[in-house]
């Protein structure tokens, strides 16, 4: 294996504790409890906090479009080998459909252990749609399982990035950076630009989560307030399935697949906790996205790959959402009495691996999978989505932290499998142990996105980046006489 070795006496140093009170998580945790205070005691005041969580959120995704593309395309253009790429990607999609499939089938078993839907008897012809749901069922109804192929080229340049379609802009960017490298000397000025406004877009990120705290409670109050508890205490049982179920799934197959790559997943958990509580605030894990690629980067994954593996990953590896579909089909048919042969539950779990992919990056996706599949069988009732439709808020926050775990250990994997994964490294990371930055890694402070004090961390521009052995055997000590803190030499 090529292992990328670490430098530096520090290596093994244990981080040096940051205060409780500088830690994004602690606020965004605190923020995420008043949320549900004000939504509990005061539910109009909650419902009327709508705008800071969304407001926020829409921040967030302001800047993943440029982050995905200009992460990809810097990755790409700097690979000498492009055929590596395309393995690379190859390995992933494989990695997705196996983890697919698996959290598929949890899901699928535990329903068919509790049956928490038999005994509701109801009656499909009598149920009544809502409007935001009808509107749903009509796009599942009419989404086809190809359609997401078709719908991977753009229409122009620009309209991914208004839309935040990730899937389009992961496409622009894989051409933009096969282009860009194949042009080799005459495109090096673009890459260097390429790499310089990375580390502007991640900068103006560090701005933006220090009003992470705030958004999680707009968003928390708002969700508690305007769908109360009722609904939560209504269909405890299955939302309580549903989240059993998706523990055993991280504990039991993610926990191993870390186990085989000598990785702990618990300890990978608690080095992403701000992610958690941003995931767990805003109900959705896009705004983590940057934040895992940076940590993944300097847990000792190559630039290339994460850049390409986890902005894929949120499309196409999505475990919670898995486990969500099968789930709720099979309880929407218990609940209509529509009997289902172990064969005919296995043909659904064939239609879901490919109507799940037609929603990917659609509002609503996961709904709208799950009435595309309904409707592609044919035997259970599409509108027996209304039987979850009121409890889907509660289980949202569940399927975005699965999702990101899966991204997360599934970037671990493609690595070890391209024999590039610094397992050792990885491991001191994850402990909390300070470590050398890695050589491509941008010169920012992991903390300027995960603190939320960071402006005592003093830091300069970004100087420019030269590519001759004299100035990569002396950037290290240029950097300390101009009394620049190294990159991630501070706590998380």
């Amino acid at each position: 294996m090529d292992n990328i070795t670490t430098a530096g006496a520090s290596a093994s140093t244990p981080a040096r504790k940051t205060p409780l009170y500088r830690q994004l998580y602690f606020w965004v945790l605190t923020a995420i409890v008043i949320g549900i205070l004000v939504g509990w005691l005061a539910p109009s005041v909650g419902i009327a906090m709508e705008p800071i969580g969304t407001t926020f959120v829409d921040a967030m995704k302001m800047l993943i479009g440029p982050i995905v593309f200009l992460t990809i395309v810097g990755g790409i253009a700097s690979v000498a080998d492009l055929k590596k790429v395309g393995m690379t990607g190859l390995k992933a999609l494989t990695y997705f459909q196996v983890g697919t499939i698996l959290a598929m089938i949890f899901g699928l078993v535990a329903i068919n252990i509790f049956r928490l839907g038999d005994g509701v008897n109801a009656d499909a012809d009598s149920i009544e749609t809502s409007e935001s749901a009808a509107k749903l069922i009509d796009a599942g109804a009419n989404q086809e399982w190809w359609q997401f192929l078709t719908k991977v080229i753009p229409e122009s340049m620009v309209a991914p990035f208004a839309e935040g379609n990730i899937l389009q802009i992961i496409f622009i960017a894989v051409i933009f950076g096969i282009a860009l490298n194949a042009m080799g000397k005459v495109g090096a000025p673009v890459l260097d630009g390429v790499q310089r406004l990375t580390g502007v877009m991640f900068k103006i990120l560090s701005f933006i989560m220090k009003a992470a705290p705030i958004g999680a409670f707009g968003a928390m109050a708002y969700a508690v307030g305007k769908f109360g508890v009722s609904s939560l205490t209504s269909m405890g049982g299955l939302i309580a399935l549903f989240y059993i179920t998706s523990i055993l799934f991280v504990v039991i197959v993610l926990g191993s697949i870390m186990l085989f790559l000598k990785l702990n997943i618990f300890t990978m958990i608690r080095h992403l906790k701000e992610e958690y509580m941003l995931i767990l605030g805003t109900s959705t894990a896009e705004p983590a996205l940057p934040g895992l690629m940076r940590k993944l980067e300097h847990a000792g994954v190559k630039k290339e790959t994460v850049g390409l593996v986890v902005p894929t990953g949120y499309s196409f590896n999505l475990d919670g959402a898995a486990i969500y579909l099968s789930l709720a089909a099979l309880y929407i048919a218990q609940a209509t009495n529509t009997d289902l042969t172990l064969g005919e539950q296995l043909g659904l779990l064939a239609v879901m691996l490919l109507t799940s992919k037609g929603a990917a990056g659609v509002a609503g996706g996961g709904f709208i999978a799950l009435t595309a599949t309904l409707t592609t069988i044919g035997t259970i009732p599409a509108a027996g989505i209304m039987l979850i439709f009121g409890i889907d808020k509660f289980m949202s926050e569940c399927r975005a932290l699965v999702n990101f775990t899966g991204n997360a250990v599934a970037t671990l994997f493609i690595a070890w499998w391209d024999r590039t994964l610094d397992a050792d490294r990885a491991r001191r990371v994850f402990a909390g142990e300070t470590v050398e930055p890695m050589p491509s890694e941008d010169p920012i402070h992991l903390n300027e996105v995960t603190d939320i004090d960071d402006d005592l961390a003093k830091y300069g521009h970004h100087a420019p980046r030269e590519t001759s052995p004299k100035h990569d055997a002396t950037a290290a000590d240029a950097g300390h006489s101009r009394g620049r803190t190294p990159a991630y030499s501070e706590t998380v």
